[in-house]
């Protein structure tokens, strides 16, 4: 996520929105707590289009405590979404899900906190609201693999035809040629072959 499109949505945040939380009923009391399982949407793709990707469209299913302490508000659990993408050796589609873990606390304003870190270090509280897209988002792209497989063993195509090793026999292979005597077969055949000359070849 850009850094002005986290700018953006901490300028004006939506308590409709299902991605922002509001905490007010925590009351800033140190220990209290409540839970959270939204069904979070992702309208663009997250990850790498064609690769491995988030789809727009789909959604995180997010399982999440909140926990007032003194600092502001501590947000943990996990998010769950699926991803498609291609294998990276065989090009066969990929159909799985990601799930990350996360951890995040969300300081209060003119806490100590708030007033001794960066705005990019911790984030904040905006009105008792967290907003839990940037967080989940960055997981999730963090997590996706950079070399997506079918499956761990996969051993991609063969580079002669193109075929997936898994769908040959197991003598599969393809006879290679010395260069220095390929104009010869291509003009004689090859030996002990009854194959004849291409007609342009022939005298």
């Amino acid at each position: 996520m850009s850094d002005m499109h986290r700018a953006e949505r901490s300028a004006a945040l939506d308590p409709r929105d299902p991605w922002v939380i509001d905490t007010k009923d925590l009351g800033r009391r140190a220990g209290s707590s409540r839970t959270v399982r939204r069904q979070l949407p992702v309208p663009e793709p997250l990850g790498v289009s064609g690769v491995i990707e988030v789809p727009a469209g789909a959604e995180f299913t997010l399982d999440a405590l909140l926990e007032a302490v003194v600092e502001g508000v501590l947000v943990s659990g996990e998010a769950t979404a699926p991803i498609e993408g291609a294998c990276s050796r065989c090009l066969d589609p990929i159909a799985e899900e990601v799930s990350v873990r996360f951890t995040e606390l969300f300081a209060y304003p003119d806490s100590a906190t708030e007033e001794t870190t960066e705005e990019d270090e911790v984030s904040r509280l905006v009105d008792d609201l967290v907003d839990l897209e940037p967080m989940v988002r960055d997981a999730a792209v963090l997590a996706l693999p950079q070399v997506p497989l079918c499956a761990p063993d996969c051993q991609g195509l063969c580079a002669d035809c193109g075929i997936k090793w898994a769908d040959l026999e197991p003598r599969h292979g393809h006879e290679k040629i010395d260069p220095r005597w390929a104009a010869l077969v291509e003009r004689f055949g090859e030996p002990g072959s009854d194959t004849p000359p291409a007609e342009g070849d022939r005298q």
